[in-house]
């Protein structure tokens, strides 16, 4: 009775073992790419005019899917100019920007992580004073 309770407890281990060590590969599937900096930053309030806008994630994007657009004060776009990943960086999305007069803009984008998640969102930024020398 003692040898099959060793054997019992033996599979059970290895059971347990094989299901942690299976389970972790599993984990970083289920993470999402997210937004973790902007630039101008959320509700920025500039002196100067940005020439670009830039935003972070925390994971690779799909740049084909990317769509970045900046609205002034009337809502429309600022340019037609399509986004871009900055060279070398698959996290990071670029729009140049052409001169902005002083106003309250508007950043949306949408862009499409590697696992398929897509990532939306808005924010606002105000330019107060003149365009920034590149």
């Amino acid at each position: 009775m003692a040898l099959w309770a060793g054997h019992a407890l033996r599979h059970v281990v290895v059971g347990a073992v094989l299901a942690l060590v299976l389970g972790v590969p599993v984990t970083p599937a289920l993470a999402h790419a997210a937004l973790v900096k902007t630039e101008p930053p959320r509700r920025a309030l500039l002196a100067k005019a940005p020439a670009e806008v830039r935003l972070w994630f925390n994971e690779d994007i799909e740049s084909a899917y990317a769509s970045l657009v900046v609205l002034d004060p009337g809502k429309h776009p600022v340019t037609e100019v399509t986004p871009h990943l900055a060279p070398g960086d698959q996290k990071s999305l670029v729009l140049p920007l052409p001169e902005l007069t002083p106003g309250k803009y508007s950043v949306t984008f949408r862009v499409l992580s590697l696992d398929g998640h897509v990532i939306q969102s808005s924010f606002d930024f105000t330019v107060q004073g003149t365009v920034q020398a590149q």
